[in-house]
This record gives structure tokens, C-alpha cells and sequence, in this order.
């Protein structure tokens, strides 16, 4: 029997969505024995083929760690993970799917930030008069880190979230976040305004290769044939 190729798949949510599309454009049908709920599955007609569905993080380890070979998740995650990670990851293609961009958002009534110069001044404020620094909640620490210090940011503070972000700066949890957006709509529903140069990274759906299978024939033509039709 041929080795198995072991592809990721999220196991929720839009992408989940996005990815089932691709594969049913190109005809490969997925079946799991115990319905949506299922973990594992497979493509119907090609045994060598293992699908897991996992936690769109999830699969960005997993690819770097060799127990994938093929993943699919959002570019945003990629960037976010450890360098190390990144370094055993190759992006294969980038779909028109799941589009969205990780921005600096204040409370509205912040009147006197709009750009990320303003906040810097208004960090050594805050620092002056608070004695601590202001906090940024995120679900991405790394990609805000470095942002802010290549806006010349430096008197904050990294809080991480595990829950809704927007309600962080209205609970006492921050003074402002960075978050992962498709419209807006969801930041200026929870009186929340995006900061006018705060667009940290736009991303997308993406195929992923972990480069060691990369070398693999078979791997490299099925990543070509999901590339076709999307």
C-alpha cells in the first residue's frame, strides 16, 4: 500500500466551509463514518488519502511538525506561529476564500487617537500618568508586537485573549485591541473604529505543504489538482 498523505482540514467555522467547497469542485468526495462530528475521514475512492480536521492553529504545527502533509488555514495563522514553524511550512496556493485583515481598533471615544503616531504619544501619556503601560488584547501577540515597534509603539503592554476581543476594552481588560476583520461591521457594532494606518496583515485561505513533503510526487500533484477549480 502506498503511504498515506494526510491532509488538514479545519474542523469548524468558515474555512471548514471554504475548504469542502474546493474539494467538491475537483470531485473528490469526503466521507466520515460517524457523520460531521467526526475527527478523521477520508476521500472516497483514494485509500491512501487521510483527512483530520483540526483547530485552523492546529494544522499550522501539525504541518511543521511532519504529521501533515497538506493543510488548509488562514495565512494570519501562519504568520502568527513561531518562526521555526514558518521556516517547515510552504504556502502552495492562496484561494479567494476567507479573506479578512488583523487591524488596531480603539473605543470611539478615544477622540484624540487616529493614527499610530498619535497612539505612540498617547502611550507615554498614559505611561506618565499611570505609571503602567497601555494594554493591547489580541489573539495575536507576535504579528501586534511587531507591528507596533515598527510604528515606533513602545509603552504597551501584550494581554492575550481567549474570548470575544471586542469586549476586552469595555470590561476594564484593555485599552485597545488588535483583531481579525472581514467588514468592520463587528468593530463598529461594539463602538469600536479601526485606526487609520492599523492594518497589520491582510489575509486568506490557504493551501499549506510542509516542505519535507513537498519532495513527495503524489503530494505535489494532488496540491495541483485542488488548485484547479475553486
Amino acid at each position: 500500500m502506498k503511504d498515506i498523505i494526510k491532509i488538514g482540514i479545519p474542523s469548524k467555522g468558515r474555512l471548514r466551509k471554504d475548504v469542502l467547497k474546493i474539494f467538491n469542485k475537483n470531485k473528490l468526495k469526503l466521507v466520515s463514518e460517524r457523520g460531521k462530528r467526526d475527527l478523521f475521514g477520508s476521500i472516497k475512492e483514494k485509500p491512501n488519502i487521510q483527512i483530520i480536521y483540526l483547530h485552523a492553529r492546529q494544522i499550522i504545527e501539525r504541518l511543521s511538525d511532519k504529521s501533515l502533509d497538506i493543510g488548509f488555514s488562514g495565512l494570519d495563522l501562519l504568520k502568527e506561529s513561531e518562526i521555526n514553524f514558518q521556516r517547515n511550512i510552504k504556502i502552495f496556493k492562496k484561494y479567494p476564500y476567507g479573506q479578512a485583515t488583523l487591524v488596531v481598533a480603539i473605543p470611539d471615544d478615544f477622540i484624540d487617537i487616529y493614527s499610530m503616531s498619535d497612539l505612540e504619544e498617547v502611550a507615554f501619556e498614559f505611561k506618565e500618568k499611570k505609571n503602567r503601560r497601555i494594554r493591547v488584547s489580541t489573539k495575536y501577540p507576535n504579528l501586534t508586537r511587531e507591528f507596533f515597534y515598527n510604528k515606533g509603539v513602545t509603552q504597551f503592554s501584550i494581554v492575550k485573549s481567549i474570548g470575544s476581543t471586542e469586549i476586552e476594552p469595555f470590561t476594564g481588560g484593555c485599552e485597545l485591541i488588535t483583531d481579525i476583520t472581514s467588514t468592520g461591521s463587528t468593530l463598529a457594532a461594539n463602538n469600536l473604529r479601526i485606526i487609520n494606518d492599523g492594518y497589520i496583515l491582510n489575509s486568506e485561505l490557504c493551501m499549506f505543504i510542509g516542505k519535507n513533503s513537498f519532495k513527495n510526487k503524489g503530494i505535489k500533484n494532488l496540491a495541483k489538482l485542488l488548485s484547479t477549480k475553486y
